[in-house]
């Protein structure tokens, strides 16, 4: 049945369709807010299957190239198989809120896919995608916990902006998505220009009264057009079985919490395992749902050793940062490098500096992108002690670089000022608990190694919390078992004086302001204890850029010289370039940019350029050649490609019979400009100098 519902969220108008669009899914609407339009459809398999232990949920999102009346660009000419980074960001985006609110036992494979049908390219279909997913799963049959919203915030002249448009996100100091529940917020995501703990927390309770409109519409919407909901049931828990493993492993279990190194803890974990199994079950028919008890056990004892007993894994305080170890030129042959270490989790970081031909071009909605600024994560299996295959980056790797790079962003210097192309790789050496906390660190340490003169260094830290009843625990600098077993993780990035980025994922409904406020309290105090740490090894940028990179010069010339510069066909650019081992750029304003290894050679091709589009000035003196003899005079090359003619009379202070009585052709003659008249024509005098 068709049902069309609009609700107003800002200064906006999002509405909503179903029942017309893609109805043999479980769930399908059709979300749109100006000319944006985003199909979004969910569907799940018919058999729960509590066997996997997990929910095997998908998340797709689909940019079409026809939504903005394009063909795309690549060979094919049609989207190929790869997601964008932006497409597989956006799919985190969805997942994130969503995922926490399934039912417990529900165990079906489901797939969520969003579709851009339409964009205007000023509202982003991205937060359509968002609150769609929401909507599809709520009018399915699917048990969903929901519904959630979300929006996007910005923050331009002084004023919070809800779901900015493209051009008003140009001169916003914040591009931040929060989504929640009706009562609490479940997710944040974005990037902000340094600001204040406070003005972050203000800007995430307005997106969070500001969607509550779009809630209220999900739940009157499942209530009229929702299918009734599958009934499904927690997996039973063998209780009698549990109160055996709780028994057999309660002195074992004790040590293992309190093992504060990862992999000792790990082996110590296994072999509890195996001696628990091998008690119970030795023919090992029930080895698997021992292991998952096993497990459950191990989390409850691990939260209420930190909540009860204020003990974490490692000994730490709530909001002590494990110690920190860091130095740069770390590789002599890189641009700029850092080896940043902070307890068990380890990043070895290169910055590389390239000329403008260096950026990524990127198609996008917007259209062609050229990004100055890359940040790239990669995360071997040898980090955590693995045997795998090495495969292209994750989902998970484009967002932890992601975050790196929308923190790092804010610092970075003007492209006027520096017009360099950066290029920042993360190599995680060892992994137990933000690493891509550790990327932003080695990340500032390796640009300021290179001399990219930032603003400001930036550090991050990741936050976590346990919540057991009326206990709340913050912890600062969480490890990996503390991420896993834990309610939240709150990644935080800045500098000392402002919040940069930032990114929350939670497994429980929601958290409220106080717990948000405390965390980012407690962030900001460990925020600028990393910043202290990273000093000793660079607290400022090198004052030049390193000796293996490229050296910039610029000069700018008359627009009517460029094609001086690039001859016919490119042919003098591209022989200067491999005369002087150079990039030279020429814009359209005149702007000439040179990009050399050899500042030698840089010089050198600085004098070439500068004769090859020198203009003649009136009174000025040049040491020319005599190209050309007339009766009438001679014509001297003053400047390459620029001649000027010495009339008889101005070749002597005496009367000149003939021109070659004082001159021949391949002469070298020092002449001075007299004059130079509005058709360009340059007069010479030799008679001026004597």
């Amino acid at each position: 049945m068709f049902k069309r519902v609009e609700v107003e969220v800002g200064d906006k108008t999002i509405s909503l369709e179903t029942g017309k669009v893609a109805k043999q899914a479980d769930g399908s609407v059709i979300m749109r807010t100006g000319g944006t339009v985003v199909l979004v459809t969910v569907v799940a398999g018919k058999e729960n299957k509590p066997e996997l232990g997990f929910l095997p949920l998908t998340i797709e999102y689909q940019e079409r190239m026809a939504a903005v009346g394009r063909i795309p660009g690549n060979y094919f000419r049609r989207e190929i198989g790869r997601p964008s980074d932006q497409e597989v960001l956006t799919c985190r985006i969805i997942d994130r809120p969503l995922r926490p609110l399934f039912a417990d036992g529900y165990f079906s494979e489901t797939q969520i896919i969003a579709t851009v049908l339409s964009a205007d390219q000023q509202n982003d279909p991205d937060i359509l995608a968002l609150n769609g997913a929401s909507c599809a799963l709520s009018i399915s049959d699917i048990p969903f916990g929901g519904p959630i919203a979300g929006a996007r915030v910005g923050y331009v002249d002084g004023e919070y902006v809800l779901n900015p448009t493209k051009d008003e996100l140009k001169n916003s100091r914040m591009d931040m998505i929060v989504a929640c529940t009706s009562d609490a917020v479940t997710m944040v995501e974005g990037k902000v220009d340094t600001m204040s703990e406070d003005e972050v927390l203000n800007a995430i309770f307005f997106v969070f009264d500001s969607v509550q409109p779009l809630i209220a519409m999900q739940i009157d919407l499942r209530k009229s057009h929702g299918k009734a909901k599958r009934i499904v049931e927690p997996v039973p828990v063998n209780e009698e079985l549990l109160a055996k493993v709780q028994e057999i492993a309660a002195e074992g279990m004790a040590k293992v919490i309190v093992t504060a190194d990862k992999m000792e803890r790990g082996s110590a974990y296994d072999e509890l395992k195996k001696s628990v199994i091998a008690s119970l079950d030795p023919e090992g028919e029930n080895a698997k749902e021992i292991s998952e008890l096993l497990s459950g056990y191990k989390k409850k004892i691990m939260r209420a050793q930190i909540v009860n007993d204020e003990v974490r894994l490692d000994g730490r305080a709530f909001n002590q940062v494990r110690p920190i170890s860091s130095e740069v030129t770390y590789l002599p042959q890189t641009h700029g490098s850092a080896l940043f270490t902070r307890g068990e989790t380890q990043s070895i970081v290169t910055a590389t500096l390239g000329s403008q031909r260096d950026s990524q071009r990127v198609e996008t909605l917007q259209g062609e992108e050229n990004n100055r600024f890359m940040v790239h994560y990669n995360f071997p299996p040898f980090c955590v002690g693995e045997a795998r295959f090495l495969r292209g980056p994750s989902r998970r790797d484009i967002g932890h670089g992601t975050l790196a790079l929308r923190g790092l962003s804010a610092v970075l210097p003007d492209e006027e000022d520096f017009p360099y192309s950066i290029r920042v790789v993360s190599d995680i050496m060892e992994s137990n608990g933000s690493s891509s906390m550790a990327t932003v660190c080695g990340g500032s340490m390796a640009m300021m190694d290179a001399g990219v003169p930032l603003k400001a260094p930036v550090s991050g830290i990741a936050m976590g919390l346990i919540k057991e009843d009326d206990k709340i625990v913050i912890l600062s600098d969480i490890l990996g078992d503390e991420d896993h077993l834990g309610d939240m993780d709150f990644k935080i990035v800045g500098t000392a004086d402002g919040i940069t980025a930032l990114q929350m994922d939670i497994k429980i409904d929601g958290v409220d302001r106080d717990i948000m406020k405390q965390a980012l309290s407690q962030a900001q105090e460990g925020r600028i204890h990393i910043l202290g740490e990273m000093a000793k090894g660079i607290n400022a940028s090198r004052e030049e850029v390193a000796q293996h990179a490229p050296k910039y010069f610029s000069y700018k010339i008359n627009t009517d010289k460029i094609r001086d510069i690039i001859g016919p066909g490119g042919k003098i650019i591209k022989e200067m370039s491999a005369e002087y081992d150079a990039t030279i750029e020429v814009d359209d304003s005149g702007l000439v940019k040179m990009f050399t290894k050899d500042g030698s050679k840089a010089d050198a091709l600085l004098r070439k350029i500068q004769e090859m589009t020198a203009t003649a000035e009136v009174g000025k003196v040049y040491k020319g050649i005599v190209k050309t003899i007339k009766d009438f005079g001679a014509f001297v090359e003053i400047l390459p490609g620029t001649d000027g003619l010495v009339h008889i009379s101005e070749l002597a202070n005496e009367r000149v019979g003939k021109v070659t009585d004082v001159v021949k052709e391949g002469d070298e003659l020092e002449v001075k400009v007299l004059e130079v008249d509005s058709r360009g024509r340059i007069r010479l005098s030799r008679k001026a100098l004597l």
